[in-house]
């Protein structure tokens, strides 16, 4: 096995501490090591029944990384996105792919989000790195002009610098998406920390957890124009840009046939339960006091790390001592916070017990468990929004997941008693107006390292990240 296939949730613990660190920008790594990367062992996606075929549609392999995939309002072309700021379309019918912008167009040296609107208009997340290690994330769309024969790009909205904590868990700003009715965006930036710590950037920010622009989801109108987003809470409340709070990283996000909000939340190096949560305007979803559908124990005075069987060795923030007693730890806020989508099973549902440090199946045991196994790190959320799929499928959700994991035991650090690298159906039902539960079933296996997905009808179109980035069609049932 490669080294590389042996770190934890490799999407957030190596991509991610190239891309956000001084000195770290993946696209400045050695070409030694990107081809290391890049020709890592080619996978061959398998459907786990017989009525999905799944057919390879071209790869995207570079020097540059793709991670991510949208469609244009044109159902015969897909988009993807390069982490250079590169754009390509590909024609479905011809099976070919054509750069059609790059960074030097919009600007945007390091994007990491990309969705695309019913009117045909783009909008790009990036990130860049300002002195005293701190970050500023600015958001483009580009308009298509026919007179001129080209794209557009403007400003949307830019942040003001705020601070890194200069670790693997800087995640940014990056999954976006645009509301259905094409008058809001929603942007997700991502902690500075594993779970709360503190983290002070080698002492340039002392006792510094989350900052005002961190840990949240934001709501921005598209017709907006260089607005400036402050690093202050309750000033981006104020100005109605906050839509929820408390999101460790929802890395994507996507909305249902019935208009609900849902988005994927990568967990910590703690062995907590990775999210799936219902998204809601004025929420709050727990990140750092519950995580999970668990406490974080770093916020009781009592808490000794030394005892605490959910923390593994392998992972970096605990290797690098960031788990510890904490008095100083937040009181965890007042109003109710928001808890993830139960999962009923059977798939990607193992846990560790926290008493006997046992990996136990949810399903099982008859126990839901919220909402997926550690360590998966969940993206490439899409829904069957046209009924296009046979009734089985109608309507329902499905999503990869990112990191490599052991279907037999605990020899990786990542998933475990879970394979992972695959995609799952995800079978939604309403509680109420309270929340949702979900039964979530594999079926594809064999994905190398996937990190996007997007669908047009019936066809589910997987990009991913490792071998030679592939993008894979999957044909689900369609409805008879």
């Amino acid at each position: 096995m490669k080294i590389l296939e042996r770190l934890p949730s490799y999407f957030e613990r190596f991509l991610y501490p190239q891309i956000v660190g001084a000195a770290r920008l993946l696209y400045l790594l050695p070409c030694t090591i990107l081809a290391f990367i890049c020709t890592d062992a080619v996978a061959v996606p398998q459907p786990l029944r017989s009525d999905i075929t799944v057919k390879k549609i071209l790869d995207t392999v570079s020097a540059s990384p793709s991670i991510r995939i949208v469609k244009h309002p044109n159902s015969r072309f897909l988009m993807y996105l390069k982490l250079n700021g590169d754009i390509y379309r590909v024609d479905l019918l011809k099976g070919t792919q054509l750069r059609v912008n790059t960074s030097a167009q919009h600007l945007l040296a390091n994007t990491q989000g990309m969705a695309i609107g019913s009117d045909g208009v783009i909008y790009l997340v990036g990130n860049e790195d300002l002195p005293n290690n701190q970050t500023r994330a600015k958001i483009v769309k580009g308009v298509y002009d026919i007179v001129l024969k080209k794209r557009v790009w403007s400003v949307l909205a830019e942040t003001v610098g705020y601070p890194k904590s200069a670790t693997a868990f800087d995640h940014r700003f990056n999954g976006i998406v645009v509301s259905p009715a094409g008058d809001f965006i929603y942007v997700n930036s991502g902690s500075r920390t594993d779970h709360g710590e503190i983290q002070t950037a080698g002492g340039l920010y002392p006792n510094i957890r989350e900052v005002g622009l961190t840990a949240c989801i934001l709501r921005l109108p598209t017709g907006g124009s260089n607005i400036i987003l402050p690093n202050n809470r309750a000033s981006l409340r104020s100005a109605g840009y906050i839509f929820s709070e408390g999101t460790r990283n929802t890395f994507d996000m996507a909305f249902a046939s019935n208009g609900d909000l849902f988005g994927t939340e990568n967990g910590p190096d703690r062995d907590m339960s990775e999210e799936l949560n219902w998204l809601r305007l004025g929420k709050h979803y727990g990140f750092p006091w519950r995580i999970g559908g668990e406490d974080n124990p770093q916020q009781f005075p009592d808490y000794n790390p030394v005892t605490d069987l959910l923390l593994d060795k392998r992972f970096i923030a605990v290797k690098k001592g960031f788990y510890y007693n904490d008095p100083t730890f937040p009181k965890r806020p007042v109003r109710p916070l928001i808890e993830p989508i139960a999962n009923f099973g059977p798939d990607a549902d193992s846990f560790r017990d926290p008493i006997d440090g046992l990996v136990k199946d949810a399903s099982d045991l008859g126990v839901p468990l919220g909402t997926f196994t550690s360590h998966r790190s969940p993206l490439g959320l899409v829904f069957d929004r046209t009924a296009a799929m046979s009734a089985e499928f109608q309507g329902d959700g499905f999503m990869l997941s990112w990191t490599p994991g052991d279907p037999l035991g605990q020899a990786v650090a990542g998933p475990f008693h879970d394979a992972s690298q695959d995609l799952l159906n995800l079978n939604l039902t309403k509680i109420g107006q309270s929340n949702y539960q979900l039964q979530a079933t594999r079926i594809v296996e064999g994905f190398n390292r996937p990190i996007d997905a997007e669908i047009i009808g019936n066809n589910i179109y997987v990009l991913e990240y490792g071998g030679t980035q592939g993008i894979w069609q999957i044909t689900m049932p369609p409805k008879i």
